[in-house]
């Protein structure tokens, strides 16, 4: 019976995708974070699948026409059992009862946390490139991140900023954006609020206090126009890209770029 609804799964992912058909083997990723380990370690040719996250522009941290070349899925066990991939990549997050389907289908299963330092990202990259049998590419993307944290590194005195994840979702201390922000000499103004990790600041909190800059990825959303209308001209509202925000790995070194570039901006 399992067997056959196997079968049967594999026949209407085929028709529902048929410039995309199914084949067996290769690499299957279930998270957007992982998706880009995918594309930045392997050839395309070696990715099966990779999660639909990625093809939302809220959540992906690849170009769009980019994930949109690859088959993905939802990240049912059923559908990935169906694949018969060579490797999974999930996360730590992952049910146990998927996880479970995946031990008794005898896939072999990577599963990733979410590193919160540079250092702990780069042993994941390593790990992830050993993996799959692509040590010398792991080494390669780690030597891009070690060039731009030299290139990046503020002597300036910090100035104070905060960036919003989305809405008023703001980022603060033990997190990896923390980390850059403070390398590149950019004060995550979250701690004054009595935010840690992520929590909600509505424009209320801020508006007696606000810092210099205010990083966010929705220029165009209400809740940024109105801190903007609120603050005025007492904090520099700047852009600072989505697709810089959701992931690790190969976006460091951009996002560390733009937080740089950022800095200069804000002058002495």
């Amino acid at each position: 019976m399992f067997e056959r609804a196997m079968l049967l799964l594999a026949l209407l992912l085929a028709g529902c995708t048929a410039d995309q058909p199914v084949r067996r083997g290769g690499i299957v990723s279930l998270n957007p974070c992982a998706d880009q380990l995918l594309l930045a370690l392997v050839p395309p040719e070696r990715i099966a699948a990779i999660s639909h996250y990625s093809q939302d522009s809220r959540a992906t941290s690849i170009p769009l026409d980019v994930a949109r070349r690859f088959r993905t899925t939802a990240g049912t066990a059923e559908e990935v059992i169906a694949l018969s991939p060579d490797l999974v990549v999930a996360t730590s997050f992952t049910p146990p009862a998927t996880r479970a389907a995946f031990a008794r289908a005898g896939l072999n299963t990577l599963y990733l946390g979410s590193p919160t330092t540079v250092a702990a990202s780069k042993e994941q990259i390593a790990e992830v490139a050993d993996a799959l049998k692509e040590r010398w590419r792991g080494q390669v993307l780690n030597a891009r991140i070690d060039a731009a944290l030299a290139e990046t590194k503020s002597v300036d005195a910090p100035v104070s900023a905060l960036l919003f994840i989305g809405g008023d979702l703001a980022n603060g201390g033990g997190t990896l954006l923390d980390e850059m922000m403070t390398h590149t000499g950019l004060r995550d103004a979250a701690a004054d609020y009595g935010i840690a990790m992520t929590g909600r600041l509505p424009v209320e909190t801020i508006v007696a206090h606000p810092p210099a800059l205010i990083l966010s990825p929705d220029q165009g959303g209400r809740t940024a126009a109105i801190r903007r209308r609120l603050l005025g001209a007492e904090t520099r509202d700047v852009p600072f890209a989505r697709d810089l925000i959701n992931c690790g790995g190969p976006t460091i070194p951009a996002a560390l770029r733009r937080l740089a570039e950022i800095r200069r901006g804000a002058g002495a």
